[in-house]
């Protein structure tokens, strides 16, 4: 228990200390988007998370203000934000979701937070008791190429990381988000 509480007070430390040194690239980010669309510059989603539960995701917003609240797969390349794109590339866009790692939502890696509109994707999940665990910033799945538009596949993906959890699958992750790598590597360790 005190082990547990120990990780957790280093891990929201590290997310602090995270958040400290992107600050200038949220600066930097905030401004291109107030340029390209103005104001919000942060994007609040309501997502599901460990045993179901909502909250709500922060985002740098990368999508014009009258875009539908769906997922970015389903959108029409009309909504996108051409600042967006350049955010996106360089995930500058997902650094405010260190805020949701502090608060305790969600995780650095594990699966993605669906949107309480993808009920096929909930429904896979719950199948394969992917709820069990807190969703994550970045996840096996992303790595692999895998976006929500196949929720069967996303679960699947989703229960074999959950199956082969470990501090090096993870690290791979980590460092699969930002740099790519041979994902044979990858999906050979979790087989």
């Amino acid at each position: 228990m005190l082990l547990k509480k120990f990780i957790i007070i280093l891990r929201n430390l590290a997310c602090l200390v995270g958040l400290i040194m992107v600050l200038p690239f949220i600066f930097f980010a905030a401004l291109i988007v107030i340029l390209e669309d103005g104001m919000p510059i942060f994007f609040l989603q309501e997502r599901i998370g460990m045993d179901q539960s909502l909250f709500k995701i922060i985002k740098i917003r990368t999508l014009k203000k009258e875009s539908p609240n769906t997922g970015t797969h389903l959108l029409e390349k009309k909504y996108y934000l051409v600042s967006g794109k350049i955010l996106r590339k360089f995930k500058l866009d997902e650094f405010p979701q260190l805020i949701n790692v502090i608060k305790g939502d969600i995780n650095l890696i594990g699966p993605r937070p669906g949107l309480v509109s993808q009920t096929e994707l909930a429904k896979e999940r719950n199948i394969r008791g992917i709820f069990k665990v807190k969703p994550g910033i970045t996840g096996l799945s992303q790595v692999l190429g895998y976006d929500m538009s196949n929720p069967l596949k996303l679960a699947e993906i989703d229960k074999q990381y959950i199956e082969k959890k470990s501090f090096y699958i993870d690290s791979l992750i980590l460092l699969g988000t930002f740099v790519k790598f041979p994902r044979k590597y990858l999906i050979k360790l979790l087989t």
